[in-house]
């Protein structure tokens, strides 16, 4: 089982997939990262030379991978929170970001439904 990033690549999927269990590589940058590291795509993980591995890791180390990426994200959210703009006060009141409509659907950030009593007479 190779390891990458702090991470461990699972050594039976193609070079392409494995990649992307890294968080902050999609499969854009996976093909980028073995085109440069001149390994090819289709190699299973378990296939890949020492060389290979340590060209990848090379490759890798040079993006904003992982830990440092969650933290850059999550400094990005404090800020638009502090600011007080309108993506910051979506993200404190856990509605969607984006102009969603959020009267029928968007229960992924609301949360589970809660039910309002009716008004007694």
């Amino acid at each position: 089982m190779a390891r990458i990033a702090g991470i461990d690549i699972p050594k039976n999927k193609r070079g392409v997939i494995a990649l992307t269990y890294i968080f902050g590589v999609g499969s854009s940058r996976a093909k980028k990262v073995l085109a440069k590291a001149e390994v090819d795509e289709s190699i299973k993980v378990q296939d890949w030379t020492d060389d290979q591995i340590a060209a990848i890791r090379e490759q890798v180390g040079s993006f904003t991978i992982e830990g440092e990426l969650r933290s850059e994200i999550q400094i990005n959210i404090k800020r638009l929170m502090d600011i007080g703009c309108q993506r910051g006060i979506r993200h404190r009141l856990g509605l969607p970001l984006r102009g969603q409509r959020t009267k029928n659907n968007s229960r992924t950030r609301k949360g589970k439904r809660k039910t309002v009593a009716n008004k007694k007479k």
